[in-house]
């Protein structure tokens, strides 16, 4: 029978609420980190962008305005004019500008806001060469990746430790063409200003959202753990009850057939008190006296072991012999047997292999089989009891044969469901009782009957050297 907790939970103690609270934070807690670094990286790779939306606006208008400039960047000449020179100065006062350079298509610096790197050409540069086809790139760069990145980061002064890496295409009005590229050099304060405050409503945001969802799913699951407890309290009353009941049954199924013969007995020396005195009276009273102590003495143990069992936290199985059983089950039948002469044999061998299973459970399922088996049969009929090892299935198979009048197909589909019975006085628990038991032990019960070729009834049970 199962058993619980005092609070109401299984025996291993899994608080499911305490479980749950704890998972359910740490996963929020992931999935609220996770949210807020890509809510961030996306604002921020938006915004980012923008500001080279906005710079390559900045500089297109430029061109179309300063046509000397876009000139000189097409044919550059030794020195630029200072009409030129006053254009590049627009770019070199650009809010939060660091450092401009504007580079030919052969990548040399054309014009510098840093006048040392003039003429110079650089190592590996993949932004550049995409600024170059047309395309416009922005990079954020901390200032380790400056320390250790490109060779025109040389004499950069970075005032924060985050700064910004525009790379503009520089196009003829006329026809399109790229003819340069100015990479800009940026430290928006304000842009870093205003992501840094996005990202602190992002993670307040996530932080309230997660906990307003870890509440709710924290209620509701409280809820339905407390549910949970109070319906596991009530299976274990229901199988408490159901345990009674099935021991009432098992009761009443063994006292039966003791009853049975009791009476039997009882009605022999009243039939012989009341009539005239006959030869060999004294001695069937005494017979029938001998039976009825028998019989008490039979359900006194029966009863004492059925209390001991009960009394035990579990019925426990072990090792089992087959044979004494098999024999001490025909011996209790044996005035019965003799009084409608009716032949019972048991056919096993000598060195069968012990099972693993309760002798008093499977005593009772043997009886029980016994029991409809002589029910079964006609005076004068015949039941045999045989058993076959499987090794290889770890089995062995108890086999009641009796040569009754069987069972139709509808009888044999019904046989060992509760409260079905084809006697006129039983109730029906037997085989069911029987099946069940097996099944706790690891067995199973199989019936085969056919009518007017009686039926077979085979007990499976587990060998003791298998666990």
């Amino acid at each position: 029978m199962t058993q619980s907790t005092p609070n109401g939970g299984s025996p291993a103690g899994f608080g499911l609420t305490r479980w749950f609270g704890v998972v359910s934070m740490a996963a929020i807690t992931v999935i609220a980190a996770a949210s807020v670094w890509l809510l961030s990286w996306f604002v921020t790779q938006r915004m980012l962008l923008q500001e080279g939306a906005l710079t390559r606006d900045f500089v297109h208008s430029l061109m179309l305005v300063e046509t000397a400039m876009q000139d000189y960047v097409a044919n550059p000449k030794e020195a630029p004019s200072a009409d030129v020179e006053e254009a590049f100065q627009h770019l070199a006062r650009m809010p939060d500008m660091l450092r401009a350079n504007l580079y030919d298509l052969q990548r040399r610096v054309l014009w510098s806001s840093d006048r040392t790197l003039i003429g110079r050409q650089f190592g590996p540069n993949e932004e550049l060469d995409l600024a170059l086809r047309g395309a416009v790139v922005v990079e954020k760069k901390t200032q380790q990746e400056r320390v250790n990145g490109k060779s025109e980061y040389e004499a950069l002064t970075q005032p924060d430790d985050l700064f910004v890496e525009i790379y503009v295409p520089v196009t003829q009005s006329r026809t399109g063409r790229v003819i340069g590229a100015i990479e800009f050099y940026k430290n928006p304060r304000g842009l870093m200003q205003l992501l840094a405050q996005l990202r602190h409503f992002i993670a307040l945001g996530a932080i309230g959202f997660g906990l307003l969802l870890f509440a709710a799913l924290f209620g509701l699951v409280r809820r339905a753990d407390g549910l949970i407890q109070a319906q596991q309290r009530q299976l274990v009353e229901n199988e408490t009850f159901a345990v009674v009941g099935e021991m009432s049954s098992v009761v009443a199924h063994g006292i039966r057939n003791p009853l049975a013969a009791m009476r039997s007995s009882a009605e022999l020396i009243v039939d012989s008190a009341s009539g005239p005195p006959r030869p060999g009276d004294a001695r069937a009273t005494q017979e029938a006296a001998q039976d009825i102590v028998e019989q008490a003495d039979r359900l006194g143990a029966w009863l004492r072991e059925l209390l001991s069992y009960t009394r035990s936290n579990e019925g426990a199985a072990q090792p089992l012999s087959v044979a004494p059983l098999v024999q001490s089950c025909l011996q209790e039948f044996g005035r019965e047997l003799e009084r409608r002469q009716v032949r019972a044999r048991a056919e096993l061998a000598d060195d069968l292999p012990a099972v693993r299973g309760d002798a008093l459970f499977v005593g009772q399922v043997l009886r029980s089989v016994l029991a409809n088996a002589l029910d079964a049969v006609q005076d004068g009929g015949r039941i045999t009891v045989s058993a076959t090892p499987d090794e290889r299935r770890w089995l062995l198979t108890l086999r009641v044969q009796d040569n009754g009048h069987g069972m139709s197909r509808t009888q044999r589909a019904q046989a060992g469901s509760p409260f079905f019975t084809t006697k006129a006085n039983g109730m029906g628990v037997g085989l069911a009782l029987a099946r069940r038991v097996l099944e706790r032990h690891g067995g199973r019960l199989h019936i085969a009957s056919e009518e007017g070729k009686g039926t077979v009834v085979s007990i499976s049970l587990r060998l003791a050297s298998s666990t």
